[in-house]
């Protein structure tokens, strides 16, 4: 069984956990799953350890893992974390000088956030355009720091459901709150990139832990998305 097949085995599940689809404290049964997902049982041995590694599963006697259950308490923790590991690497971005590359790429975001929000109202498809637009930018200022050890952390913190900025969690019910609400976080986009620019680093640091207010705030509009985490816990 080649690596890629094994990598592809950890997504699938990970998906299906982050999901629902593979419930909170359902217990992960081998010979069930290898049969499920048509694999045998040594990469999917392989892909359960690595998903306890990152926290989605618990280990539940010699051989089996269960599901693990977050509490909204887990995940705002997560996204408060988040915020504190990004003011680190925008800090130091910041204070070591933005290349033009970098400075380019921001301004493409922030020119795409501007078309979004320029139509006044979210139309189908946009969710995810700006999902991917913000996992963008903030990958962007997290890779230009070089430091490692804030990727690994903030790689691991991702995992916990609804913490990555590439999700964003959409109601349809309050739909025009959320608008304005992703579109206050967009000006703070162009606050952060003002700020990295001009080599700001305790205001650009700032800007950052401010930022992740409305992660919170989008995710307590979402009420099916917090019912998902809190039922489960």
């Amino acid at each position: 069984m080649n690596e890629t097949t094994q990598q592809a085995i950890v997504q699938t599940l990970r998906e299906q956990i982050l999901s629902g689809e593979l419930s909170p404290g359902q217990r992960l049964v081998e010979a069930q799953l290898a049969q499920w997902l048509g694999v045998s049982r040594t990469p999917l041995r392989y892909a359960l350890s690595v998903l306890s590694s990152e926290g989605l599963l618990d280990r539940c006697g010699t051989r089996g893992y269960i599901v693990r259950r977050f509490s909204v308490r887990d995940v705002l923790n997560a996204i408060d974390v988040r915020g504190v590991l990004e003011g680190l690497a925008a800090r130091t971005v910041a204070e070591s000088g933005v290349s033009p590359a970098l400075a380019a790429a921001l301004d493409d975001c922030l020119r795409e956030g501007d078309e979004i929000f320029g139509q006044k109202r979210l139309r189908p498809g946009d969710d995810v355009r700006y999902a991917q637009m913000n996992g963008r930018f903030h990958a962007l200022i997290v890779d230009a720091a070089q430091n490692q050890a804030v990727t690994a952390a903030l790689s691991l913190n991702d995992k916990v459901p609804f913490v990555s900025p590439f999700t964003i969690a959409f109601d349809e019910s309050a739909r025009e709150r959320q608008f304005m609400m992703l579109m206050y976080a967009h000006r703070q986009h162009h606050a952060i990139v003002d700020a990295l620019k001009k080599g700001e680093g305790a205001r650009v640091e700032a800007l950052m832990k401010e930022h992740t207010h409305i992660s919170k705030e989008s995710l307590n509009l979402s009420l099916p998305s917090l019912h998902l985490i809190a039922g489960a816990a």
